[in-house]
């Protein structure tokens, strides 16, 4: 048979330029976290390498983010189709500067973990997966920041939610179990929410493409079919953010596994959630966030309200955190509901916030709990006694997370009162405040509690003796120090040199409102 001599011109179809080296950044985060879990996988039996290599390639992680941050802030949007394929054939990676930031600061938090796990977690937690299950999970964290394919968002969240179950039940106790079930059901079902519109998109638009679907729906608008996607969505994500009223799997199930696994919970998989719904409300369906504002709204002062008040209600420290994070999402939510750039912008700067000053409160949780031997405030007392350094360190939480300056969560709070402010939304400007005021009552009760007293309920203060480090000699070395030490460092920069978060979270705000820097990204100047 003859073959024919004639070229076939494959540039309509396929990319044949070269890539660019510092574009491998896009895919490095997933090479680097899948590679390293299988050879933590590989060496579960040996518990003393187990730590060095998963601490190794969080470090790696770290390097490869904050390159891909460095990289976008320079170029702007940046995008990596596999296979070579063009957009909307190929599966698309796309970094705007949304995704980047926050891919290096969920990769700073992940190392922290990582190191704070080297005491938290014992041989046993060791053998059975910790570290393999912690990259796991960041795959699917940083592939749903980067990802450009609402398809591959679902499977991210997938990735992320088997590491999770795994995390969640490690070390096999009842507490635990009983947590994953509940945190199961619902995130199954959220899943299978997700699912379902997406199979519906698909069916509307013929595409999967992130930047494709936003272009389309600016041409189509949004009619009954759209609307009942955007629902779905709105659903689905809202549940995996732990929105109201579909919260209550959170604080039943992140007091149950180790205080890192907490930790790290706490700080990220709400935040994917997140960020999940500013991608489908903003880039792709603004139209639908314009119709759904005031239900986003309402759903907004809903969960701030019931997360703090439920924080006001507890005595177990974790449980009380747990509740702050349903708070934080309430704030998040406020900047999505008005819709502004500048609410914009205050959502990613408190997202980051949050990740941040929510992953440090479970460490320092744990550090309690090894000084005064409970999580529970009526059997702690004298801390500030036995370490004032420590105590030091806890307030600064305190106060960043109940939005007081000059800490990180002051800002992005009132970014968000005068947003509300501006565009007359005043019962979410009120809201916010009263939820900063009551969150500082919150956290004042564990000061007073658990360092101010004297001693535990029901002794006379001074009269016991109080925790000291000596008696938990593992939280003296630098490993439990020095990642607490590096996100309370984080929290006191954002507070008090706050411009450059403006300008990072301004900038990716604006991407996000006007998306074309993101569409010509995947599809060229043509448009």
């Amino acid at each position: 048979m003859a073959v024919s001599s004639e070229s076939v011109d494959i540039s309509h179809a396929m990319v044949i330029a070269p890539v660019s080296p510092a574009d491998w950044l896009i895919v490095a985060p997933s090479i680097l976290t899948i590679l390293g879990g299988a050879i933590c996988l590989m060496s579960r039996k040996d518990t003393a390498a187990q730590p060095r290599i998963g601490v190794l390639f969080l470090m790696l992680l770290v390097f490869a983010t904050g390159g891909l941050f460095l990289h976008v802030l320079d170029k702007g949007v940046v995008t990596m189709v596999m296979g070579r394929w063009l957009p909307p054939f190929g599966i698309a990676f796309t970094a705007d500067l949304t995704g980047a930031t926050l891919a290096f600061v969920a990769s700073l938090v992940a190392f922290a973990a990582g190191v704070y796990g080297i005491v938290d977690v014992d041989g046993s937690g060791r053998r059975y997966g910790f570290y393999p299950f912690l990259l796991l999970l960041m795959t699917g964290v940083c592939g749903a920041f980067l990802t450009g394919d609402i398809f591959n968002l679902y499977v991210w969240f997938e990735v992320l939610l088997i590491a999770s179950f795994g995390l969640l039940v490690l070390g096999n106790e009842r507490a635990q179990l009983d947590g994953a079930v509940k945190y199961a059901l619902l995130n199954i079902i959220a899943t299978t929410l997700f699912l379902l519109a997406t199979g519906l998109l698909y069916g509307l638009y013929g595409t999967l493409n992130m930047a494709d679907i936003a272009i389309k729906t600016r041409e189509f608008g949004i009619d009954g079919p759209m609307a009942t996607i955007a629902v779905l969505y709105f659903l689905a994500f809202g549940m995996k953010a732990a929105a109201f009223p579909v919260n209550f799997w959170l604080p039943a199930s992140y007091h149950t596994p180790r205080i890192v696994v907490s930790a790290v919970f706490a700080g990220l998989l709400t935040k994917v959630g997140i960020y999940a719904l500013l991608r489908i409300f903003v880039v792709l369906m603004p139209e639908a966030r314009f119709q759904l504002q005031d239900l986003i709204a309402l759903v907004a002062i809903a969960t701030m309200l019931t997360g703090v008040f439920g924080a006001l209600a507890q005595t177990d420290v974790r449980r009380l955190f747990g509740y702050l994070v349903i708070s934080g999402i309430g704030s998040m939510l406020a900047g999505l509901a008005i819709g502004t750039t500048p609410a914009l912008a205050g959502t990613i700067f408190y997202a980051i916030h949050s990740i941040v000053v929510m992953t440090a409160l479970y460490m320092a949780a744990g550090v309690m709990n090894a000084m005064g031997g409970s999580y529970s405030l009526r059997e702690l007392g004298g801390l500030y006694a036995a370490s004032p350094a420590f105590a030091a360190v806890f307030l600064v939480l305190a106060f960043a997370v109940a939005g007081l300056p000059p800490f990180s969560g002051f800002w992005p709070k009132v970014i968000l009162v005068e947003a509300a402010i501006t565009t007359g939304r005043v019962w979410i400007a009120a809201s916010i405040l009263v939820t900063g005021l009551l969150t500082s009552i919150a956290v004042g009760r564990v000061w007073i509690f658990a360092f101010w007293r004297g001693g535990p309920e029901g002794t006379p203060d001074g009269a016991a003796e109080p925790g000291a480090l000596a008696a938990a000699p593992g939280l003296a070395r630098p490993v439990v120090w020095l990642p607490l030490g590096v996100l309370l460092a984080l929290v006191v920069f954002m507070g008090i040199v706050p411009e450059p978060m403006f300008q990072v979270t301004g900038r990716g705000a604006t991407t996000m409102v006007d998306p074309i820097g993101y569409v010509r990204s995947v599809f060229g100047d043509s448009l």
